[in-house]
């Protein structure tokens, strides 16, 4: 008789793949960043959360649609509370105490990421929660309250229809100026537990049916879902796969649905060339006792001759940052030892 002790989430085939030759953008939760810094690590071309961390589908879809639109903010598009200027947009990473400064931050990244879109071949998007926050002032969706006080929002919970009737109208507009773009939906596994255990559940479950509903009215060659909820709720389900929260997944865990997304997405040969170039990066992270010795040394420099074999061997891998980085480290090195 065969034991099985664990349930395994069956991955739905893809009708395309992606790696080394495509271009990726991933807007969306936190979780978002936690599979695009993996690909972005590897050198596949990533182009991460240029609003920051967006957690519903609404502000998700807005800020598409500003790169889109390839609109730059203004100073009428910030708001300045407790020494700091934010934008309704952003996450409040891009806040500062000036407005130009603020303004320099967010424009830069949408001309950059607006450029990135039109070039990109999958778009990526992670939605976090149902509940969005319309500040009340001008009833716009904001994607973060940067502590201003409560009472100057209010909260409620999209439907699925909400959702649907949002992305029916956005997703033509970008197959509009990139026909190939193919979407992948995902929904965040970290729980939104402030809101208790029932909310967070009916919360992903519109997000869920939000997403069928797409999928099923644009098809398969056009998009698709990657089941990371399932993956930890029903595979991992278990707390030893969490951080000390309770609520946010582990890093085994994340390495775990990022195997399981390399496996299901990556094309055969990327796949191939991801290990390759993981055991370079594992180089580059070691930490040498003395980094000054002569065994340190010896060690960069054969370091070195792998990069510039991998490189010739795969000509379109970007390996000129650790190339850099690597001749600094041998020349101060030799200047130490002589």
């Amino acid at each position: 008789m065969e034991f099985k002790f664990q349930t395994e989430v069956n991955i739905p085939p893809y009708h395309w793949t992606t790696g080394y030759h495509k271009w990726n953008l991933f807007i969306g939760s936190c979780f978002t960043e936690n599979i695009g810094s993996r690909m972005e690590t590897i050198k596949v071309p990533v182009e991460m959360n240029p609003f920051g961390i967006l957690y519903n589908p609404v502000s998700v879809a807005n800020s598409i649609r500003i790169l889109l639109q390839q609109r730059m903010m203004t100073k009428r598009d910030l708001i300045e509370h407790q020494g700091l200027w934010h934008s309704f947009f952003h996450h409040s990473r891009f806040s500062t105490g000036s407005p130009e400064k603020t303004l320099e931050g967010v424009n830069s990244r949408i001309e950059t990421s607006a450029r990135f879109l039109r070039k990109t071949h999958f778009l990526f998007l992670t939605f976090g929660t149902a509940w969005i926050y319309k500040y009340n002032p001008t009833g716009e969706v904001v994607s973060n309250c940067h502590k201003i006080p409560e009472k100057h929002f209010t909260r409620l919970r999209l439907t699925p229809t909400d959702i649907v009737e949002d992305y029916r109208k956005l997703l033509p507009e970008i197959w509009k100026i990139q026909p190939d773009l193919k979407v992948v939906f995902t929904v965040s596994p970290i729980r939104h537990w402030k809101d208790g255990a029932m909310e967070n559940q009916r919360s992903k479950a519109v997000l869920l049916l939000a997403i069928e509903n797409l999928i099923k009215e644009f098809g398969l060659k056009q998009c698709n879902y990657f089941p990371a909820y399932e993956i930890v709720m029903d595979e991992l389900r278990d707390y030893r796969f969490y951080e000390a929260d309770m609520v946010h997944p582990s890093q085994v865990a994340i390495r775990y649905i990022w195997e399981k997304f390399k496996s299901a997405l990556f094309d055969n040969e990327s796949q191939k060339i991801s290990l390759e170039v993981e055991k370079l990066i594992s180089r580059f992270n070691h930490k040498p006792f003395n980094r000054f010795s002569p065994e340190h040394l010896d060690f960069l420099q054969k370091s070195m001759l792998k990069v510039q074999r991998l490189q010739k061997k795969i000509p379109y891998l970007d390996l000129s940052n650790e190339s850099i980085n690597i001749k600094e480290q041998i020349n101060k090195i030799k200047k130490g030892i002589n």
